[in-house]
């Protein structure tokens, strides 16, 4: 019972990663240094990284290889939250803009 509680959430932090990193790859580039946050390359990289190392310690393996792949893991699920609460939220009100907008807002 306790096996499949740790390759729900191992399986559930995968998703939260690599809906983060997902999401970064479809924001244009140009809002991520509009908005004053890194460059969509880095989050790009830290999310990639972050999704990668979890694919490859496998699913049912939430906390890595001893101690060094548990704070690795940890460290690409706070990567993923910092970017959906602070990154994601600057960088999409940032691309909304249309091609109806006027110089004041939409028409």
């Amino acid at each position: 019972m306790i096996g499949l509680l740790f390759v729900v959430l191992a399986l559930a932090t995968f998703a939260l990663k690599a809906a983060a990193l997902i999401d970064a790859a479809l924001q244009k580039e140009a809002a991520y240094p509009a908005a004053d946050k890194q460059s969509k390359m880095v989050w790009l990289g830290i999310l990639g990284a972050a999704t990668g190392l979890q694919l490859l310690m496998g699913p049912a393996n939430l906390f890595g290889v001893g101690f060094l792949g548990g704070i690795i893991n940890l460290a690409g699920i706070v990567a993923a939250i910092v970017y959906f609460v602070d990154v994601r939220p600057a960088v999409r009100s940032l691309g909304r803009g249309s091609s109806s907008d006027g110089p004041y807002g939409a028409w």
